[in-house]
């Protein structure tokens, strides 16, 4: 069936869509929401440019919508019923992995908007899972993580080698409780590797961030 997809910008949610596509889904358009002012994305703190990039990496559409964290879901389900109708999906792919809480929400909205949510990673070991999209062929690197495990680990590339690592310092490796947050550099749905603009860091709130350079 023709699917949207709820697209970070990360590992998991280009994993599931690579799945989906594996079960023969046709991908047909990305979904994103950006945060207020619309210049990063809510999740993953990625500037508008880099996610516009990976769509068209893919030969995507994406939708970018902003949106307060109060007006989220509102703002959602207006997006579901907009790409339900542009581009006749029957479906939205999610790239959870096991946070029940998450799961009925994205059923909710979906459920109330006509379409279907499909979780391919569901419920997958996240160790195996992780060491499946690096097998994968998925480069992604840290865009943002805890003070657990701090500045040194932004811009670094995820790695069966930096797996260990994060497990050493007792992070789950794929940053499912929000640890950290990665960015697809490249991977097997990509026409071409994202060019990414200069950057530098900074501490908000206890996490530390990529803080991205506008060109």
């Amino acid at each position: 069936m023709k699917v949207g997809c709820s697209w970070s910008g990360g590992k998991d949610s280009c994993f599931a869509l690579m799945q989906a596509l594996k079960e023969g889904h046709e991908p047909a358009a990305l979904v994103n929401m950006m945060n207020e002012n619309g210049k990063i994305s809510r999740s993953h703190g990625l500037p508008f440019a880099i996610l516009q990039q990976q769509a068209s990496a893919m030969q995507l559409p994406i939708v970018a919508t902003p949106t307060t964290w109060v007006e989220y879901e509102a703002k959602f389900l207006q997006v579901l019923a907009g790409v339900k109708s542009a581009y006749s999906i029957a479906a939205i792919v999610f790239g959870d992995i096991d946070l029940q809480a998450h799961r009925d929400w994205e059923e909710m909205v979906c459920n109330k908007s006509g379409l279907s949510a499909i979780l391919p990673i569901w419920q997958q070991d996240r160790k195996v899972l992780v060491y499946q999209m690096i097998d994968a062929g998925i480069e992604t690197m840290i865009v943002s993580c805890n003070t657990i495990m701090g500045e040194r680990f932004l811009g670094k590339v995820l790695t069966t080698e930096l797996v260990k690592e994060l497990e050493g310092v007792g992070v789950d490796v794929c940053g499912e409780n929000g640890e950290f947050h990665t960015l697809v550099l490249n991977c097997p749905l990509f026409s071409n590797r994202i060019v990414l603009p200069t950057y530098s860091t900074v501490l908000h709130n206890d996490y530390w961030f990529l803080q991205w350079n506008e060109n």
